[in-house]
């Protein structure tokens, strides 16, 4: 098998990124765009010891499943990867996905529930952040490059983000902005845009290098006229060299230096630096998820590690005695706790600190909580936390995951504790791209 070589061949499945896989001389290939039972020729792009790459040169048998991609970058830009599949068989394809790593990965027994699909697939995301390239370009990178793809109009960013990006677009242009250089560490690097979609106030961020911005008064202007929802307009001075999106260093150019939204009928204030769901209303139906699981009765104490701004910790707070939050953020920490007192919760209370570290404290202090639950990054949780959880032997672990492979890594480890995972759910909460959450009920056995 050689590079340019064309074979025929039908696709049996999919890779966990949603790029069709064949099986051509009996090694597997994988083709982006092709749908399970699809056959097509397939041009060899790349061959290496550990994968085999092709493209669709020309398709065979099309896929009732298959839809015309309705947007003009599906397939450069790094975003969107299930574009050319019917909304069905992207939920069919992320529940396997699911179920594939629970039995590969973590090797239970598990059978995942139905997916919990959302109820649109565009316009969902409350923040976008826009790359800005020469002459006031925006858009995304291509996925695995540092090449940035125009994309004035994403279908699955809100219409606010649009409309920010575009002033900012007219702004530079009007005034000679240069985009930001690592050269000389100055211009404008980054736009991000978060909306609330239930209060519908909204935030501008301007990512720029150092120095002063120039006629900074018009480009307030611009962001007011473009988008007079605006409460918040914030400048974000990042010149370090890298892909590094945002830095810790805010100024704030106009109105608020935050925004609020209401989830799960909680308000909660919003920094600009503050980690939130970026579809709420499908954040809505995963924290609902989690609270199932956690099956609280009002008497228990529970612990959740990797909190952010206490989303999760305040809803379980309403149905639990005491809760408890821990999270490495100082800002989203502060934020939590803004939350709590805004809601008038007082039996939540939030720690500063690494998961693993904050755990052993307070396994050490004598903290036995009835319920954990944890919500970490897509690497997964530190190797040391599920010991130290199983430590404090909990009677229920809820584990809210945005990573499946990672999650089944865990829940595995988990088994070897003591804890077996008794309900596996996977949420859509990031339509049209390869994405997938999963809320799990483990149980101490």
């Amino acid at each position: 098998m050689q590079k340019n070589d064309i074979f025929t061949a039908a696709c049996v499945g999919y890779t966990s990124e949603g790029a069709g896989v064949c099986r051509i001389d009996g090694r597997a290939v994988f083709v982006p765009q092709l749908i399970e039972g699809e056959s097509a020729e397939i041009r060899i792009l790349k061959v290496s010891n550990t994968a085999v790459y092709g493209k669709i040169e020309r398709l065979l048998t099309a896929s009732p499943e298959r839809t015309e991609p309705d947007c003009p970058v599906y397939g450069k830009c790094g975003g969107c990867a299930v574009r050319h599949m019917s909304y069905r068989e992207e939920l069919r394809f992320k529940r396997q996905k699911v179920q594939n790593c629970l039995t590969r990965i973590g090797g239970g027994d598990i059978e995942a529930d139905d997916i919990i699909g959302a109820g649109s697939v565009d316009g969902y995301r409350n923040k976008t952040i826009f790359t800005v390239g020469e002459g006031g370009v925006t858009g995304f990178y291509r996925a695995r490059t540092h090449d940035l793809v125009p994309a004035p109009e994403c279908r699955i960013e809100s219409d606010y983000a649009r409309r920010v990006a575009g002033a900012v677009r007219k702004y530079m242009r009007d005034f000679s902005v240069p985009a930001f250089s690592e050269m000389t560490g100055t211009g404008v690097r980054r736009i991000m845009a978060r909306c609330g979609f239930k209060s519908r106030e909204g935030q501008a961020v301007i990512v720029t290098g150092k120095g002063s911005l120039k006629s900074a008064d018009k480009l307030i202007e611009y962001i007011r006229s473009a988008a007079p929802e605006t409460v918040s307009i914030m400048r974000n001075v990042n010149d370090r060299a890298g892909d590094t999106v945002l830095s810790f260093d805010y100024e704030r150019l106009w109105g608020r230096e935050s925004i609020s939204d209401t989830l799960c009928d909680l308000s909660f204030d919003l920094s600009a630096g503050a980690f939130y769901q970026v579809n709420r209303d499908q954040a809505e139906r995963l924290y609902g998820k989690a609270l199932e699981y956690a099956a609280l009765t009002g008497s228990e104490t529970v612990l959740d590690l990797y909190c952010g701004t206490g989303t999760i910790t305040l809803c379980l707070a309403k149905k639990a005695k005491r809760a408890i939050g821990c999270e490495i953020v100082e800002a989203a920490i502060e934020n939590a706790r803004k939350n709590a007192v805004s809601n008038g919760i007082t039996n939540a209370e939030f720690i500063c600190a690494d998961a693993e570290k904050c755990a052993d404290e307070l396994l050490r202090s004598g903290l036995r909580p009835d319920v954990v639950c944890v919500d970490p990054p897509r690497k997964g949780l530190s190797p040391e936390v599920p010991g130290i959880i199983s430590k404090m032997a909990p009677e229920r672990v809820v584990y809210v995951s945005c990573d499946p492979a990672t999650l089944a890594r865990d829940l595995k480890c988990f088994a070897s504790l003591g804890y077996k995972t008794e309900k596996a759910t996977p949420v859509d909460m990031f339509p049209r791209t390869a994405h997938v959450e999963t809320a799990c009920l483990l149980s101490r056995q």
